[in-house]
């Protein structure tokens, strides 16, 4: 007797599924227990109508299309809070919600603020379209000049990858010009990139832009390659991360270290400089990308320590508990869509921490953060007199 074979098209759901082995330990969507511990930690997870849990019982049910067809995903903000507190460690971030981003990126479901930003990632190098020609403006007038190595083509200890909100972002200049002059203080070898850097393309990635982001690594790759230095640092977490985790993958490998890091390591030289006193509460937020995904708690509180005259105080929620300020994942970019959705942002729940354990200065080290908690703190009648300072803010105020 014959038989005949019967041919199966997987439907979308089995395709993706079987995209998520592809990431790191991606075979452990399969043993999700539906504990729900995901969903109830996400930020914005009680407004999405697919939260992780849902989403991946979802995938379970041969139904992922139905994801596919609303737009709350994008009120993830890939703060690994829903990977960290997973029983089965399944790689939630990293999987399941940025390849859910690609697919949506791909079917043309993506709000128009962050579509902006990813086009002038790809134009200009940089989410908000500047020149690159202006990148390293932000140093005119500094004494002594930052070496710029596309003109000194000089060897360095250190490469300073300064990033694009200490570039470009008004606020956040001002903590590019405290790291320029506690570097200086210290004595340390140093240099940029300037007008040849690119955005490091991590906020990209977790966005959905995997594409932007390969492109991203190759040309600072090859920027990286035209000179001589040490090692790399960095105030921003997410240009941490990707040099530290995900450039080595594609081929781009150097020591990397966050500039609290660094700066920890010279502590025993730095402390005899703070010679003003700062009198005030201090609290720490931890960024997600340095604490949470990195592991990076007691540096940055080093050197809060080290700063004469503050007292450092913890919020309810510190360390790997640490509440989100809303702009990983693109979120940064997702302000208005995020707005229109929740009428709430996860820069005031922090604010509101900070005002009630009653710190006059809220502490941070990711270059997204002075301005998302200072627009945070205008929200908020009882906050009026908290102030927000990056570390190396602070140091140098401390240095006199």
């Amino acid at each position: 007797m014959a038989t005949t074979a019967i041919s199966h098209t997987p439907s979308f759901s089995e395709t993706f599924f079987s995209s998520l082995y592809q990431v790191e330990n991606g075979e452990r969507f399969r043993t999700c227990l539906q504990c729900g511990s995901c969903s109830g930690v996400c930020p914005f997870g009680y407004l999405m109508d697919f939260p992780p849990g849902r989403m991946i019982a979802g995938l379970r049910a041969d139904e992922f299309n139905l994801v596919m067809e609303t737009d709350t995903v994008w009120m993830c903000v890939s703060c690994y809070a829903c990977a960290q507190i997973c029983p089965s460690k399944i790689p939630i971030t990293a999987g399941l919600m940025t390849r859910t981003k690609e697919e949506l990126l791909l079917a043309g479901n993506v709000p128009s603020e962050l579509q902006s930003a990813l086009e002038n990632s790809q134009r200009y190098g940089n989410p908000m379209g500047e020149s690159p020609r202006k990148r390293a403006d932000w140093t005119l007038g500094i004494e002594p000049q930052i070496t710029l190595l596309g003109k000194e083509r000089l060897p360095v200890d250190v490469l300073w990858f300064v990033g694009d909100y200490p570039s470009y972002h008004p606020r956040v200049q001002s903590v590019a010009k405290s790291l320029a002059k506690v570097l200086n203080a210290l004595g340390i070898n140093f240099g940029i990139l300037g007008p040849e850097e690119n955005s490091d393309g991590d906020t990209q990635r977790l966005a959905g832009e995997r594409g932007l982001f390969e492109m991203l690594v190759e040309k600072n790759g090859r920027i990286f390659n035209k000179y001589q230095f040490g090692k790399i640092i960095t105030s921003d977490p997410h240009a941490y991360n990707a040099l530290k985790n995900e450039y080595p993958a594609l081929g781009v490998s150097y020591p990397v270290q966050h500039s609290t890091q660094f700066l920890a390591e010279h502590i025993d030289q730095l402390k005899p400089l703070l010679k003003k006193e700062i009198q005030a509460t201090v609290t720490y937020h931890d960024p997600c990308y340095l604490g949470r995904v990195n592991g990076v708690f007691d540096e940055p509180r080093l050197l809060l320590g080290a700063i004469p005259g503050l007292k450092l105080v913890e919020m309810a929620h510190n360390h790997s508990s640490s509440l989100c300020c809303g702009g990983g994942g693109g979120g940064m970019w997702l302000d208005g869509f995020q707005w229109e959705k929740a009428h709430a942002r996860l820069s005031e729940w922090r604010v509101h921490e900070a005002v009630d354990i009653g710190a006059n200065i809220l502490a941070v080290a990711c270059p997204y953060e002075p301005p998302r908690f200072e627009d945070a703190v205008k929200t908020i009648q009882q906050a009026e007199q908290l102030v927000v300072k990056d570390i190396v803010e602070l140091l140098a105020e401390a240095l006199g």
